[in-house]
Formats: C-alpha cells, sequence, structure tokens
C-alpha cells in the first residue's frame, strides 16, 4: 500500500466547498489502496473560533474511515483585519514545521493552496530529491485577490507573486481546478507537469421525481458562503422579485446583513433557512425551480464546484459569476449565464424564464450530463496514474 499526506487548511467536520473537496480526495485515494493521512488546523471555519470539541488541545490525531487525521493548532480568525489574518496563517505554519520536525513524511505529499504562505512552508521544509511534491491549486492568489480588491500592486503583493512563483516552481505536479489555471502555471513554468483535476463531487445522485408545478413564481435558490465574494446581500437588494422566490441558505460575513433586510423589508421575496447539513441541503435543493451561482467580482481561473454538484442533483443553473465557468455551464446546457455584476441583465433574464422550462425533462437531462461529463471515479483513477 502507498503512502501519501495531504496539507490542507480545511477538512471535516469543517463545512463548505474546500472541505467536501479535499475530504472527497482523501476518502477516494483510500479506496484506490492508498494509505491516506491528512493534516489540518483544528477545526475553526468559517466562524473563526475553534469548535467546542477541540478547544484547550495543541494537537489531536483521529482515524477516520481509515484515515489518520491530525489536527495541529491555530490562532483561529476569520477577521477582516489583515494582520491577524496573516496571523492565522503564520501560527499554522509554525505548527506544521513543528510536525515536520517530529514526525516522518511520506514520500508523496499534496499540498492544498491557497493559503500560499501555509503552502510555501510545505514546499520550502519538506522538498527533497525523493519526495513527491503535488500542488494542488483551487485559486489564483495574489491574481483572484487582486480582482477582488483585497489587494493592490504593491511591495507586498509582490512578495506574494515571488512567493506563487516558488510554490510552482518546487512542485514535481500541480493539479488545477480550471483550465485557467493551467494556463497560467504554464506561462510562468512551460515545462511544468499539470493536471486538470475538478472539483467534482462525489456522492450517490438522487432519483428525480416529477412533481407538479403549483405555484407562480420562479423558485430561486442559493446555498453555500455569504461571503464578500459572493456578494448576496447586494443580489438581494437588486433582484426584481415579480417573477421570483429567492431562498437563501448559508452563513458567512454576510448573515446578519441580509437577516435585517428581510426584517426592515417585508415586501422582498425572500426567506433565509439558515445554514444545514449537507446531506440535509441536497434534499432541500430538489424542491426548487432554478438555483443561481454569483460571483460579485469575475475572478481568473476560478470554477465553481457547485456547478458540478447542482449538475448531479439535475437544478437548473443561472451563473452569474463569469470566466471558465460560463464556459461550463454553456458547453453542457446547464442553465442560463448573465455578465457577472450585470443586474439589470440578470432582471431581464429572469424576467424571460417560463417556469415551465424548468420542468422534470429539463432536469433529468441535466443530470444526466453531469453524471457522463462530471464523473468523480473516471477522473480519480487519471490522477492515480499520475501520481
Amino acid at each position: 500500500m502507498n503512502d501519501i499526506l495531504i496539507i490542507t487548511n480545511y477538512f471535516p467536520p469543517e463545512t463548505g466547498a474546500a472541505s467536501n473537496r479535499i475530504f472527497h480526495l482523501a476518502e477516494g485515494l483510500q479506496k484506490q489502496n492508498y494509505s491516506v493521512s491528512v493534516i489540518t488546523p483544528l477545526p475553526n471555519y468559517p466562524k473563526g473560533e475553534i469548535f467546542d470539541d477541540y478547544k484547550g488541545v495543541f494537537k489531536n490525531t483521529s482515524v477516520e474511515n481509515s484515515i489518520t487525521i491530525h489536527r495541529l493548532w491555530i490562532y483561529a480568525s476569520n477577521s477582516k483585519n489583515k494582520l491577524k489574518r496573516l496571523i492565522a496563517m503564520l501560527s499554522y505554519s509554525f505548527s506544521l514545521v513543528w510536525f515536520f520536525m517530529w514526525n516522518k513524511l511520506p514520500n508523496k505529499v499534496i499540498v492544498q493552496s491557497p493559503p500560499l504562505l501555509v503552502a510555501f512552508t510545505c514546499m520550502f521544509f519538506i522538498r527533497k530529491k525523493s519526495r513527491k511534491l503535488i500542488l494542488n491549486v483551487s485559486d489564483l492568489w495574489p491574481i483572484a485577490g487582486l480582482e477582488l480588491g483585497a489587494f493592490k500592486k504593491n511591495f507586498s503583493y509582490k512578495l506574494l507573486e515571488r512567493i506563487e512563483r516558488f510554490n510552482y516552481k518546487k512542485a514535481d505536479l500541480v493539479l488545477g481546478q480550471s483550465e485557467e489555471i493551467l494556463a497560467h502555471i504554464t506561462s510562468i513554468f512551460p515545462e511544468k507537469n499539470t493536471f486538470l483535476y475538478r472539483n467534482f463531487p462525489d456522492f450517490d445522485p438522487p432519483k428525480l421525481v416529477e412533481k407538479p408545478t403549483n405555484h407562480r413564481k420562479i423558485k430561486m435558490v442559493y446555498a453555500g458562503l455569504l461571503g464578500i465574494a459572493q456578494g448576496i446581500y447586494k443580489l438581494c437588494t437588486e433582484l426584481d422579485y415579480g417573477n421570483i422566490q429567492f431562498h437563501v441558505y448559508g452563513a458567512g460575513a454576510e448573515k446578519e446583513s441580509i437577516e435585517n433586510l428581510i426584517a426592515t423589508n417585508p415586501e422582498l421575496d425572500i426567506v433565509y433557512h439558515g445554514e444545514i447539513a449537507r446531506s440535509e441541503l441536497h434534499q432541500a435543493l430538489l424542491q426548487y425551480d432554478l438555483t443561481i451561482i454569483p460571483l460579485l467580482n469575475r475572478i481568473y481561473g476560478s470554477v465553481p464546484s457547485k456547478i458540478f454538484e447542482y449538475g448531479k442533483l439535475g437544478l437548473p443553473m443561472l451563473y452569474f459569476g463569469g470566466g471558465e465557468g460560463e464556459t461550463v455551464i454553456e458547453n453542457h446546457k446547464l442553465g442560463w449565464v448573465v455578465p457577472s455584476s450585470d443586474y439589470k441583465a440578470l432582471n431581464l433574464q429572469l424576467s424571460k424564464i417560463d417556469i415551465t422550462e424548468l420542468n422534470h425533462r429539463f432536469k433529468n437531462q441535466i443530470q444526466k450530463t453531469a453524471l457522463k461529463n462530471f464523473d468523480f471515479e473516471r477522473q480519480l483513477h487519471a490522477l492515480v496514474k499520475s501520481l
């Protein structure tokens, strides 16, 4: 049996796309006859507080589904203050170095990036000729930070660019979740070995049951992080509710603002359901006609994993984020595309969608397309051959 280590910032019991993605990778590799271990911080995302079951410890090691998980100390924070966020990343980096000093590591290691500093710590301290370092790039930093307005092109940005290049240079193989990510990396290092590793989900698809449409308005849903990048609060204020009822699931920085908006504007047809477990969410989503996948600004390299997850659920999509995600939606006929931040075009598109279009036949076709093209096992088998 081959040994492999995955180093990540997010892992269950934390929720969210990043946590689910790495969990499925770890579980998939374990089923492919790998002995998998994971290093991750003590659970703290998205609230920025250590979960109650893990408070008061420096390190927690457990075996779950035959995967050994080492949870290390971190200064947990979800503050908007850049210094506190930096301290949080550095604290986890220090814990990693401490772990590297006292533990033997396998000769195959997958490192998740971003965060860049955490990835840099791994690439710098554990590189050696006999070890294969695989860098799993899910977002392009610092470019994404620049597009989100988190960075300016100053000394700090140039330093992050140097760290980014170092990480790519030291990686023996780079996994990228989009064609744009791989194109960016090969523009810097043309000979670098790369592999397109999409964020395909791993769950049994539900059987879609035809239900009568007895409501006039389109029941549109958003489920996920209520963060700045998604712009759900602004979306709530800009939507024309003449043709839709908007349902929201999730938690994050904008949660209170959205709740206050609903409380002070009862005329807006918005229903906030809070945060629920992923297994429950899948069942809940089946009752909706349409889902919206928004990004406040187009982020180069980003392809939201929701596209692949909702495809397996047979849920028609309205993509409002720009970039490569648009290509995936259009090529596979999964729904509609609207340019990011163009709320006038968004409302126009919503007004044109007839609720009868969102029928059982369309949903079945979306699910069939997803099962054919977004196959987790097939992708995993191809990855194993590259490791």
